[in-house]
């Protein structure tokens, strides 16, 4: 699966994942306003050979961007700050 990556300006070590590149379509609005404006950062391919930052799972990438159209990958300390904002 491709992954196309684009950091945040507001939220540092913040990245969003989509499978398309520049397709915000399915990222809720609530999240893009919080995140701010996304800048494409790069894209690479999806597999299970590839190993991602803070021990996320690649199956559960790909399993999240299945369902929802994107994965949001934030520093682990701010994980609960972001989810009960």
């Amino acid at each position: 699966m491709q992954c196309y990556v684009y950091r945040s300006r507001r939220k540092q070590g913040s990245f969003l994942f989509l499978p398309e590149r520049d397709n915000f379509e399915r990222v809720p609005e609530v999240l893009l306003k919080i995140f701010g404006v996304p800048e494409f950062s790069f894209e690479f391919f999806l597999d299970d050979e590839r190993q991602l930052q803070f021990n996320i799972a690649v199956s559960e990438v790909r399993r999240v961007m299945q369902e929802n159209g994107f994965f949001l990958q934030l520093p682990p300390n701010e994980e609960t700050r972001w989810l009960n904002s």
